[in-house]
């Protein structure tokens, strides 16, 4: 967890960096450009110079989005119709699935129909939405997976005060909180980057309407978007995974001092799942945004194709992994998907 927490630094710092890169690239051009016709649609690069790749990634995106529908489709039906689940942990599990779902649904359809019929081209209004969704559920998530670990450390660390701490007033409050949060959140950022003017050039290097991306096709000052962004990342990236960090801290403190093997394993497997979801989420951004830029040089917009396959793992494959790792891992989560696909007493 230390690890994570410098990683998550170090993506603040690029991130920022990044950003002041294409600003200071952009006051060079700002002359040249600024007489040219303001653009009402991008056009969105994805894999377009490798052809070859196009049609085994669009398979792999399709089956991969089914498994996501699937997936977290039936943790929400079963966090619904069975009682087993109506706890805090899997309300906030129940969420999550949900918010996959949403987050993938924004951007992943247009990414299939872009591939399968070579339509690159988005509205400004359209990318402003797959903007809006995709900052939205990214800001709810790292926030649901600090709840989440709060819920771990109360009924692990006080198990007595759990039943008055996690009520569920107090859960359901937690939860739209964090949707709440994280919809604010999305409409500054969204709102902030789409009054920006956008003349010349429209391309957009990546497959979705991601804002740094955007933002570098931006012929005007930037400075706000780069400080709104760094108090956001602090907030919703930086806050959340302090929050999972102390409180897994807590919890090792008080799995290690416990005398009975028994407890000890079943401790460590309640949060096996949860821990092991931050670490790929967490995991991903690091390796997106932290890996060396030496080929985002001024004038060049050219990701390469490992580029953007890691941008698919963040997008699509965390997602699909969630209800995978929830379900193999949890035996009440397996049990409800045996008894909600074949409706048997359970002995």
């Amino acid at each position: 967890m230390i690890v994570q927490v410098i990683c998550t630094v170090c993506f603040l710092a690029v991130n920022i960096f990044s950003v002041r890169s294409s600003f200071d690239f952009l006051k060079v051009n700002d002359t040249d450009e600024i007489n040219q016709t303001l653009v009402s649609e991008f056009i969105l690069q994805g894999l377009s110079g490798y052809p070859k790749i196009e049609i085994v990634y669009f398979a792999l995106i399709l089956v991969m989005y089914l498994v996501i529908l699937i997936g977290n489709g039936v943790l929400i039906i079963a966090s619904i119709f069975d009682s087993r689940l109506h706890t805090p942990m899997y309300f906030f599990l129940g969420n999550l699935s949900f918010l996959d779902i949403c987050y993938t649904s924004s951007s992943v359809p247009s990414t299939l129909v872009s591939l399968i019929s070579k339509k690159r081209n988005i509205s400004f209004s359209g990318c402003a939405v797959q903007m809006f969704f995709g900052f939205a559920m990214g800001s709810t998530e790292c926030l649901l997976l600090g709840m989440m670990a709060f819920d771990r450390y109360v009924a692990i660390c006080n198990p007595l005060r759990y039943p008055i701490v996690m009520s569920k007033v107090a859960y359901v409050l937690m939860a739209s909180v964090s949707w709440l949060s994280g919809g604010i959140n999305s409409v500054v950022q969204t709102s902030l980057a789409m009054r920006l003017p956008f003349c010349g050039n429209n391309i957009i290097n990546h497959f979705t309407c991601e804002i740094l991306a955007v933002l570098k096709l931006a012929c005007a000052d930037i400075s706000l978007n780069i400080i709104t962004m760094v108090i956001s990342n602090m907030a919703f990236l930086v806050l959340p995974l302090m929050v999972i960090f102390f409180s897994y801290m807590l919890i090792l403190y008080t799995i290690l001092k416990m005398n009975s093997a028994t407890g000890r394993h079943k401790a460590f497997s309640t949060c096996s799942a949860h821990l092991t979801v931050v670490i790929i989420f967490y995991g991903t951004i690091f390796f997106m945004y932290a890996k060396p830029k030496s080929q985002d040089l001024i004038g060049e917009g050219k990701l390469q194709a490992s580029d953007k396959l890691i941008s698919l793992f963040y997008g699509v494959v965390t997602p699909m992994l969630n209800p995978i790792i929830y379900s193999l891992r949890n035996k009440d989560v397996k049990a409800a998907v045996r008894y909600l696909l074949n409706p048997k007493p359970i002995h």
